[in-house]
C-alpha cells in the first residue's frame, strides 16, 4: 500500500469508523453504523506518477492507455458481466493526490490562463470541497483472465498512477450525450496544441504507441497555465522516465538562440519558421523541443 493510499484508509477511519468492517462485509451488504463511508473499488494504473502532464480533461488524449484492476471482494467476472457492450465508461474517483482541502470557493480554470477566476461548482478543479473526479473513457478491452481478476483496459483518461477508483458506471448515450449543449466559458476558449519535436535518439527509448501517447500527450502544453516560460526547462514523469522539454512561443520576437540542445536545435528553429510562416492561420500555440530523457 502506498503512503497516501495508507492515509486515505486513515482518513476515512476517522471520518466513518473501522474500515476494517467494511473490508470485510459480503459484497452488496451494507455496513450498519458507517453511514456514508465508501471505499475503493479498484485502482487506476497509467504511465503519470505524479500530477504534473496529466490531460487537464478526459479524452483529450485520446491514445493514452490505462487499466483498472479491482480489489479483491470484485475480482469476479460477475460483476463485469455485460460490460464489454459499451464504448464508453464514466469512472468516479478521488484527487487522492491533493494532500490539502480546499479552502476556497473561487477557483482559476487553466483552459482560461490560470488568472480568472469561477465559482468551483462552475468548474472541473480538482481543488473541491468533496475532491471526487468524473471522467468518461473508452473501454478498449476487458482482460477476463489476468492474474488480478478481469482487468479493464481503457483509453483517454486522465488519471494519475495509483488513483482509487470508487464505482464504474456505462456512458449511455440517450441520457449522457448532449451535442448542443452549451460549456460555459470553455465554449470561448479553443484549445491550442504544441508542435512536438522528439529527436530520433529520444524516440528510439519508447514503443510506436507510447510515442505516439508521448507526442499526444505533449501536444497539449503540460506546463501550469500561470507558470509558462520559453526559458525553463521541464520535467515530465512518463513511463518511469522523465522527459526534460522547452518549449518556444510563437511570436515574432523569439529566436533560437541555441540553449537548446544540440540534437533538437536545428529542428527548433525550422519548426517554429514553418510556423509562423502557415498560411491557413491554424497557428498552433508554439513548439515543444523534448531534450533528453533521464531515469524517472
Amino acid at each position: 500500500m502506498t503512503n497516501h493510499h495508507q492515509r486515505l484508509d486513515e482518513s476515512l477511519q476517522e471520518s466513518c469508523g473501522d474500515i476494517g468492517a467494511v473490508d470485510s462485509a459480503p459484497v452488496g451488504e451494507q455496513v450498519t453504523g458507517c453511514g456514508e463511508c465508501f471505499h475503493p473499488i479498484a485502482y487506476f494504473h497509467s504511465p503519470f506518477t505524479s500530477k504534473f502532464g496529466i490531460p487537464k480533461q478526459s479524452g483529450l488524449a485520446a491514445g493514452l492507455h490505462g487499466t483498472i484492476v479491482f480489489e479483491p471482494p470484485y475480482r469476479q467476472a460477475d460483476a463485469l458481466r455485460g460490460i464489454e457492450g459499451f464504448d464508453y465508461l464514466w469512472l468516479i474517483w478521488l484527487f487522492n493526490a491533493n494532500p490539502h482541502q480546499s479552502g476556497s470557493l473561487l477557483v482559476r480554470p487553466p483552459v482560461l490562463g490560470g488568472n480568472q477566476k469561477v465559482g468551483v461548482f462552475a468548474s472541473r478543479s480538482p481543488f473541491r470541497p468533496n475532491p471526487i473526479g468524473l471522467s468518461s473513457v473508452l473501454l478498449e478491452r476487458v482482460e477476463w483472465d489476468s492474474p488480478q481478476g478481469p482487468v479493464l483496459h481503457v483509453l483517454g483518461a486522465d488519471l494519475m498512477d495509483g488513483t482509487p477508483i470508487y464505482d464504474i458506471k456505462p456512458y449511455v448515450t440517450y441520457a449522457d450525450c448532449h451535442p448542443e449543449a452549451r460549456s460555459g466559458f470553455t465554449d470561448l476558449s479553443k484549445i491550442q496544441r504544441l508542435e512536438v519535436v522528439i529527436p530520433d535518439e529520444v524516440a528510439r527509448q519508447f514503443t510506436p504507441d507510447k510515442l505516439r501517447t508521448l507526442k499526444e500527450v505533449l501536444s497539449l502544453d503540460p506546463r501550469p497555465a500561470y507558470q509558462r516560460s520559453s526559458e525553463k526547462t521541464y520535467g515530465m514523469p512518463f513511463g518511469g522516465k522523465d522527459v526534460k522539454f522547452k518549449v518556444v512561443e510563437n511570436d515574432s520576437t523569439h529566436g533560437c538562440d541555441g540553449h537548446d540542445a544540440q540534437s533538437a536545435s536545428s529542428a527548433c528553429c525550422a519548426t517554429e519558421n514553418a510556423l509562423l510562416n502557415m498560411s491557413d492561420g491554424a497557428v498552433r500555440g508554439g513548439t515543444l523541443i523534448v531534450l533528453g530523457l533521464s531515469e524517472g
